[in-house]
């Protein structure tokens, strides 16, 4: 089975979300179910198919943390010692050289990926771009608009 990259915290978040579908939705579903066969006929019975739906999409959801969680590789960034190498979990500044501007963009997981949070997935262009280089060096991504080009401004581990 393959592993996959995924931060502690990431880890963290999905094992708090597979325990509230194990403790509360599951219980909630049931009780449901339940309340809807009181009802009677359950051949049209509105209330106990949408039930029967949640239920399928619970234990989906279960079932697929779950898979994910096992075939999980956690990395805790603070811990990594990768001598200012831009690696996975690694947090990274940078700057556009045509423009100016500057972001700062977390290497996490594809799960995780969210760039509300400055979280940019492990699979993205630009984060495969940036394996392997270190502060001082200058990249050049594939995007959608074009080629761009970044200047690593620096590279931590939070």
């Amino acid at each position: 089975m393959n592993t996959v990259p995924i931060t502690k915290r990431g880890a963290e978040l999905l094992k708090e979300e597979l325990h509230n579908l194990k403790t509360k939705e599951r219980r909630a579903v049931i009780d449901a179910i339940a309340e809807a066969r009181s009802h009677g006929d359950l051949s049209e019975n509105a209330e106990y198919d949408a039930a029967k739906e949640r239920q399928a999409f619970v234990e989906g959801r279960i079932a697929e943390l779950e898979g994910k969680l096992s075939s999980a590789q956690i990395i805790d960034p603070t811990l990594l010692e990768a001598d200012g190498r831009v690696v996975f979990g690694a947090t990274v500044s940078l700057e556009d050289i045509e423009s100016g501007q500057k972001a700062t963009y977390q290497i996490v997981g594809l799960d995780e990926a969210d760039l509300k949070e400055s979280k940019i997935s492990i699979t993205s262009p630009i984060a495969r771009a940036l394996i392997g280089k270190y502060a001082g060096d200058v990249v050049v991504v594939q995007a959608p608009a074009g080629e761009r080009e970044y200047e690593v401004l620096e590279v931590r581990y939070i």
